[in-house]
């Protein structure tokens, strides 16, 4: 497989992707981390260091991301470092308007997100539920680390709590989160590894997800792709190739800072622009 880039100039990518929106009998949207770091969900710099000073001093700590695989000595530090990030990244709005943007160009479609994102951004701006599927989990539950059941459970309170009571990087041991079922730890509802808990939602959302793609078929599809990487490629960004390559009334559109491309089989119908997803979704709505 050939993969391009685009040769049009961010002016006619604009354009065009203005007219296959208007045209669009349906928007189906795979949304990656880029999307959210478009919104100010940034894993480094300034806000990692105003949220995280004492962890970086301590641990040497490099960034969010990487400090969600430290290995801290006891689990009252790890909740400590994970209930900041939770309620940093789930629970405390994002400092763009990128998702109501997004939102205020695909209300009137019919349309349907399928995400990565575990940030919770798409219903916290006003997307619809029944519209929504979070394929990788939830910062806001929890599931049992075992686990001893399909089931997870809201995380806003104890989060809540840990942000507020811990000292010196550690929370209280009597709020170290355990499962109501089993008494094992509870850890995060995030897909990591073969433990993770579909629970019923998530099996509701794909299921709804899946109906949705078989009533879009034959129909004119725009495929928008925000900030999709090549972390999980197989969830979003191949299977959007592969449902346009199969359509000949589908177009894919890919925004993606450094990362907009696509097949050679599908290039004619494909809108491809290089550039910060704020900013093209700001020019979306002039």
């Amino acid at each position: 497989m050939r993969i391009i880039k685009s040769t049009e100039n961010y002016s006619d990518s604009l354009s065009r992707l203005k007219r296959e929106l208007a045209q669009a009998q349906c928007v189906i949207i795979g949304a990656g981390a880029g999307l959210s770091t478009a919104a100010g969900f940034t894993y480094s710099g300034r806000r990692f260091e105003d949220n995280f000073g004492d962890f970086i001093k301590k641990y040497n700590i490099g960034d969010m991301y990487s400090g969600g695989f430290y290995p801290f000595p006891t689990q009252e530090e790890f909740w400590a470092w994970w209930s900041r990030h939770i309620w940093l990244n789930r629970y405390v709005d994002a400092p763009k308007r990128v998702y109501e943007k997004l939102l205020e160009i695909v209300k009137d479609k019919d349309y349907f997100v399928i995400t990565t994102n575990v940030d919770h951004c798409f219903q916290k701006s006003g997307f619809e539920k029944e519209r929504l599927f979070y394929t990788q989990g939830d910062y806001g539950l929890f599931q049992c680390s075992v686990p001893c059941c399909a089931e997870t459970f809201d995380n806003r309170d104890l989060i809540a709590q840990m942000v507020e009571r811990q000292k010196n990087m550690r929370i209280p041991s009597e709020l170290l989160p355990v499962c109501p079922h089993c008494g094992k730890p509870l850890t995060l509802n995030l897909r990591s590894d073969g433990k993770f808990v579909e629970d019923e939602g998530w099996h509701r959302a794909a299921k709804r997800y899946e109906n949705f793609i078989k009533a879009a078929q034959g129909k004119n599809i725009l495929f928008l792709e925000l900030g999709v990487g090549y972390n999980t490629p197989i969830i979003i960004k191949y299977p959007f190739w592969e449902m346009t390559a199969k359509n000949p009334d589908a177009v894919y559109a890919c925004i993606n800072y450094g990362e907009a491309v696509c097949p050679e089989e599908i290039k004619r119908r494909a809108v491809l622009i290089n550039c910060d997803i704020d900013r093209v979704l700001t020019d979306l709505l002039q």
